[in-house]
């Protein structure tokens, strides 16, 4: 990747080589937040201002819980106000309606933000009153759900200064769902207590999805000063310290040095109340270049707080800065597990911030962040398998439980369950009770399996035995089985009611065999509630997903090829599957017709008939071989029809594949007389598999260039379609430029780069991986920290950051085809396919990753200067011996028994040479 063109001064600069940033005048840009989080479910987010929330779930927000426009309209804050004698009111973080208002003139503060791996910090200064903060933040690593906020005031003036300190954050203290539901009645619920070190609210019961309950949980602000001191006093309800007619950014406590209302020790509890964390610190006055420090605690429990315990552990500066030092080291760890190397340092920084992103998505799910408004926490089942692509990467040990858990969400119809529970493995009936299938679901999971397979080569995890999911829900949602009875718990039972397990291979042939047979009327598989993109959700009774069934079909090929691998390996003859199954491999009884699509219905329908939400329990013995040629008929027949039906010629010469049909019936892409109708989802399935001929390829690229390419915003993921298209999805009710309607989605973007170095068009593949990096570092246009977004909306601004699957893609990108390291079945693969310009100066890159369970540092030496095309592996070195090399046609293969043969618990050095 090359360096970012310097448009500005103004921009995020990265200090070190850890990956921390500075960024001068970060109040400066709206819509920033920084994410704090750790393993025992504290979830947070911060922005320059210290707005932002803190929750541990749905149904437990200790503050307010907030949108991404509320960071900038919303009063409420971490705000920490500093009265200071004979000037007035002043707040650290920002948050004065006197700061506010003189955010455009000459009076404005200099504002400084550094951040690194998870801790931010914020430092403003105030000229007019001699006055400085640091507000540094973070979420200890662990278990507790606390989060940490250290404020440090400096005289930075020529005479003494005697401020009143006094913090005061909002005490939501209930569910997400009370907002704007009942927000003042469930207010009526706090039980306010006080103490030594500051306030605590447990509401009496919670009022949210779950009924009427006695609520356990409790929420907390504390502070001391310095070591350990106690603060003065409190403000524990928020009308009482705003004051009649007044604010959160201009409260009368403070503005008139009011005294607290409850000393400190006292005991006192209030009931009914908004709650406010408002703290009351000792009067101090400070020499000029002294400093007073203050930590203040904020934290949710499943009952009352051990207060004891919980400022014996948090309740100092020095023990925030230890814990800070933990912290810093505890992320760093997980993000150097991946390493890359490269002629651009600020591009291999960059990337750690990347390689954070899928660690993200696992804690946050989809939800909890300002942009992420929408959700109750936990992930899809698209996320569960693609979250594992990068999980393959930095925390391979895990993988395999985790699909094979994930395997438990299969139904026997091929859907699979759409509610994720909090656990591996745990899968729930749907919660609205809406009866949708995503046609998409089931072809991520082999995909991952492959991977998972040629990393590990555990050829043996295809023949363990799993579950399947049942629920109300029959023939890929068409019917409802009202004979379940719910006590039997949400697995599939044979006609006796035992538990019915199947392997992970009986699942994945399911999986992909039931799609082939579920067609629309021009023979592709029916688009049902949605592909990938869920803004394509208008089409359920005639739309149809070109794209996805190039997936399919790509799918049902490699799991041919791999079946044919699993008898050569492993002389494995017989496959067992459900005595029901064997009516989609038809070629092993009476072929089906697949021109037919009523022949293919009709099939499909007698499946669901043997089927109905339960099984006989009988299995039937298979040959491997003929099993694996009838996946290789019907995936040779899915290539050929496309080719043949859905390929779009273009008057300008060339052509691509149509993704879509509408719920009209009518083909979506091509040239029409309003315009080009064109999806990027569309071109990148064919390229990723086997469906786009070799010879189709150049002519899809130049009409990608042609037709999505925007200067400004990278890759569209569609053109202009212009109107509401609502025979297809409502992402066309977006406007143009915006989300899946027309906007850069890095997703899509990522794994078209991914599919062109798959193809061998490795200049082509870069171009689209450099100007994804290069829109989201460009601080001046993306207003972003470092990292990929969602999507980048038409003024070249990221939107939804952090929180997407597309940072799993580009880290699986970077490490198995930029830099070529690949598994085949559990020996390694180098396959390099990097350029000229990612070489550093003496002609080295370098990536440091796990394979075979063993920390490897792979060195590419280029010292010829060759570019990619040009040069070739010449020879291999492990720890300075040299390797005997296996070349393949894809490139040079290390056998997993010399990797297994490395010692365990050091990094090994694998140097390549390229000539």
């Amino acid at each position: 990747m090359n360096k970012v063109k310097e448009k500005s001064k103004r921009g995020w600069k990265f200090t070190g080589d850890k990956g921390d940033f500075r960024l001068q005048k970060a109040d400066r840009s709206s819509y920033l937040y920084f994410p704090l989080v750790n393993e025992g479910g504290m979830m947070s987010s911060v922005s320059p201002k210290l707005h932002g929330q803190t929750t541990s779930g749905h149904n437990t927000f200790l503050t307010p819980p907030i949108s991404v426009e509320d960071l900038h309209n919303s009063r409420a804050s971490r705000n920490f106000w500093i009265h200071v004698e004979g000037k007035g009111a002043w707040s650290a973080a920002g948050n004065s309606a006197r700061q506010n208002a003189d955010f455009y003139t000459e009076d404005a503060e200099e504002v400084e933000l550094e951040a690194g791996f998870l801790w931010h910090r914020v430092s403003r200064s105030s000229k007019e009153l001699n006055l400085a903060s640091q507000i540094t933040s973070f979420v200890p690593c662990g278990n507790d759900r606390v989060e940490l906020m250290k404020v440090v005031l400096t005289n930075i003036g020529e005479t003494e200064l005697t401020l009143t300190p006094t913090a005061a954050i909002p005490l939501y203290a209930r569910s997400a769902d009370d907002l704007r539901d009942h927000r003042h009645v469930t207010s009526l619920l706090h039980r306010i207590f006080t103490s030594e070190y500051g306030i605590e609210v447990q509401p009496a019961l919670s009022f949210d999805e779950r009924g009427h309950r006695i609520n356990h949980t409790s929420y907390g602000v504390f502070g001391v000063e310095g070591d350990g001191n106690t603060p003065a006093g409190f403000f524990p309800v928020q009308e009482e310290f705003i004051g009649e007619g007044g604010s959160l950014d201009w409260p009368e406590a403070v503005v008139l040095n009011r005294a607290p209302d409850i000393i400190a020790g006292t005991g006192i509890h209030r009931e009914g109340y908004e709650a406010l964390g408002g703290i009351r610190f000792t009067t101090v006055t400070l020499m000029p270049g002294e400093s007073v420090s203050y930590v203040v605690v904020m934290a949710i429990e499943d009952q009352r707080m051990d207060l004891e315990a919980l400022i014996g552990k948090y309740g100092s500066s020095s023990s925030f800065d230890r814990l800070l030092e933990e912290n810093k080291a505890f992320w760093s760890e997980k993000v150097d597990t991946v390493q890359f190397k490269t002629g651009n340092a600020d591009a291999d920084l960059w990337m750690k911030w990347v390689t954070l992103q899928p660690v993200l998505r696992r804690l946050y799910g989809n939800s909890f962040l300002p942009y992420h408004d929408y959700g109750r926490g936990g992930r899809g089942w698209r996320d569960l398998w693609q979250d594992c692509l990068a999980l393959l990467i930095m925390e391979p040990a895990e993988v395999g439980s985790l699909l094979f858990d994930n395997y438990a969400g299969v139904r026997i119809d091929g859907s699979n369950a759409t509610i994720i529970g909090q656990h591996p493995g745990e899968f729930i009936a749907d919660r609205n009770n809406i009866p949708r299938v995503w046609m998409d679901h089931g072809a991520w999971p082999f995909m991952t399996t492959m991977l998972y397979l040629n990393h590990s080569g555990d050829l043996d995890f295809l023949n363990q035995e799993q579950s399947y999911f049942r629920d109300t829900f029959m023939s890929r949602c068409r019917e409802r089985d009202h004979s379940l009875d719910l006590k039997e718990g949400s697995v599939l039972r044979t006609a006796s009611g035992e538990i019915y397990k199947g392997t992970i291979l009986e699942h994945i042939l399911l999986q992909n065999l039931v799609p082939f047979f579920n067609v629309g009327e021009h023979n592709n598989i029916r688009l049902e509630g949605a592909d990938w993109n869920d803004g394509l959700d208008m089409g359920a009774d005639r739309g149809e997903s070109v794209t996805f069934t190039s997936f399919y079909g790509s799918n049902l090929m490699d799991i041919s090829l791999l079946l044919r691998d699993l008898k050569e390996r492993t002389g494995q003859k017989i496959i067992e599957v459900a005595e029901e199954i064997t009516i989609l491999l038809d070629t092993l009884t009476e072929k089906v017709d697949y021109e037919s699509v009523s022949g293919k219905l009709a099939l499909l329908d007698r499946f669901y008939t043997s089927a109905p939400n339960k099984v006989t329990g009988v299995k039937a013995s298979l040959d491997i071989d003929q099993v694996a040629d009838d996946l290789a008929q019907k995936a040779e027949w899915i290539f050929s029809h496309l080719r043949q039906n859905e390929w779009v010629k273009s008057e300008e010469g060339g052509g691509w594949f149509n993704g879509y049909y509408n719920n009209d019936g009518e083909k979506v892409e091509g040239e029409f007389a309003e315009g080009v109708r064109m999806t990027l989802t569309g071109q990148v399935f064919p390229l990723l598999g086997h469906a786009a001929s070799e010879d189709q390829v150049p002519q899809i690229i130049a009409s990608v260039e042609r037709n999505l390419l925007d200067k400004k915003i990278g890759y569209r993921l569609n053109s202009q379609f212009g109107g509401i298209q609502q025979n297809l999805g409502r992402a066309f009710g977006f406007a143009f430029g915006h989300k899946e309607n027309g906007a850069m989605f890095s997703h899509m973007t990522i794994m078209y780069g991914n599919a062109l170095y798959k193809r061998g068009y490795v200049t082509e593949g870069r171009k689209v991986l450099e100007s994804l990096y290069q829109l989201s570092a460009d601080f001046e246009v993306s207003h972003m920290y470092p990292g990929i977004p969602e999507y980048i909306n038409e003024e070249g601004r990221g939107m939804y950051t952090y929180l997407t699957g597309s940072a799993s893609w580009l880290l699986l990108t970077m490490v198995t085809e930029v830099f070529g390291i690949k598994g085949k079945l559990g020996d390694l693969l180098l396959e390099p396919k990097l350029v000229e310009q990612q070489f550093d100066a003496e002609g080295k890159a370098s990536i440091k990753t796990i394979f075979a369970d063993r920390e490897l540092e792979v060195l590419y030496k280029n010292t010829e200067g060759s570019g990619y095309g040009e040069y070739q592996i010449s020879s291999v070195l492990i720890n300075g011996v040299q390797v005997t090399l296996q070349r393949v046609s894809e490139g040079v293969l290390i056998p997993r028994a010399e990797l297994i043969s490395l010692q365990v618990g050091q990094c090994h050095l694998i140097e390549v040479e390229l000539v």
